[in-house]
Parts: C-alpha cells; sequence; structure tokens
C-alpha cells in the first residue's frame, strides 16, 4: 500500500516570489499557503464603505486607510496575511524592500463570512494580537447590522464593544473615528 506524501513545505521566500506573481492572493502559514476566497457582492461594498468612510475621516491626518490587497506580516507567528482593511498611522514599516509587506497596522477590519468567520474569530484574532502597533481588532457581519470591536489594554488584555443596528455608531479609538453603521451597510441587503 502506497504511503500519502507529506505535503510540500514551502519557505516564506518560496511563497512570496509566488504570491507576487500570482492573480489571487493567498495567506502564509507554517509553510502552507491558503488561497484567499474571492468575497461576495455584499462583503465588498461593505469593504469600500469602510474605506471611504474611513479615509474621509482620516483627511488631513498621518494615517492612511488600505483595502485587502496590503499583505501584513507577523513576524512572531510566521502569518503572511490580507485583512479587508488596515489602518497604519504615522511612518509605514515594511518588513523588505519591496514595500508590500507592511508591519505595523494600528486598525485591522474583517468583514466576516461563513467560510472565515471562525478563522477570524479565531486564531487570526489570536496571531494579531502580536502585532505590537495593533490597538483594534473589529469584525463586521454581512448576515447582519453588527460590528464587533475589540480595544487592546493594559497587560494585553482586549475589551469587546457591539454595536448593533442601523441607528447604532462604533468609536474606533486607535484612529479617532466614529462610523455610522448605516454608513458601513450603505446599499447591502441582508438576506
Amino acid at each position: 500500500m502506497a504511503q500519502p506524501q507529506p505535503k510540500p513545505s514551502l519557505t516564506p521566500e518560496e511563497y512570496l516570489a509566488i504570491d507576487r506573481q500570482a492573480e489571487i492572493r493567498s495567506e502564509y502559514l507554517d509553510g502552507e499557503m491558503f488561497a484567499m476566497a474571492g468575497g461576495s457582492y455584499a462583503h465588498n461594498v461593505i469593504v469600500g464603505n469602510l474605506v471611504g468612510e474611513i479615509r474621509q475621516q482620516l483627511k488631513g491626518r498621518p494615517c492612511a486607510v488600505c483595502p485587502s490587497d496590503q499583505r501584513v506580516h507577523i513576524p512572531e507567528t510566521g502569518l503572511y496575511t490580507y485583512p479587508d482593511v488596515i489602518v497604519v498611522c504615522g511612518e509605514p514599516r515594511f518588513e523588505e524592500d519591496h514595500l508590500d509587506i507592511l508591519l505595523n497596522p494600528v486598525l485591522i477590519v474583517e468583514v466576516l463570512s461563513t467560510t472565515t468567520e471562525a478563522y477570524d474569530r479565531g486564531k487570526k484574532f489570536q496571531y494579531s494580537q502580536d502585532i505590537d502597533s495593533l490597538v483594534e481588532y473589529v469584525l463586521v457581519a454581512q448576515d447582519q447590522h453588527r460590528v464587533e470591536r475589540f480595544l487592546r489594554q493594559d497587560g494585553n488584555e482586549w475589551l469587546l464593544t457591539t454595536a448593533m443596528g442601523l441607528e447604532s455608531t462604533v468609536s474606533l479609538t486607535s484612529i479617532q473615528c466614529t462610523l455610522d453603521l448605516a454608513e458601513i451597510y450603505d446599499k447591502v441587503k441582508m438576506e
């Protein structure tokens, strides 16, 4: 009987060489690449709304918002990931000369889907906590009007606040912005 072949393990350098040439972005952890699934229409509208609202409020301030094409590396865990929305304040720090691997986001936002929710809430949030600059981690539902915000406290504890309903707002302390859920979910139909 044939023995199962072990999965080939990629080095971070091999992953980066492949990912930089690929049409579809992939995350990387422990020698494996994981292709990112395309987002639904609702997912993409929510991301666009978030980027637009945050950018508008950051005008004239030393912070920049980036959508999901910005790779983030967490050296402590080895994870290379593409959050849905990130904000970096001050001078961005990059891993190498390519300027495509950000190391110091202050805010990460993930728009949840049925296929990514467990990972975004679990391991991805756990790994993201190792980013020294990260102050807030935000989860945005796409099947209900709900935003969960985790704010780093002293002692590396995280405080959860939840905003529900279109009349609600969420305060993003790390970047001194307030978002209306009505704007986050503008043009999004709940199924």
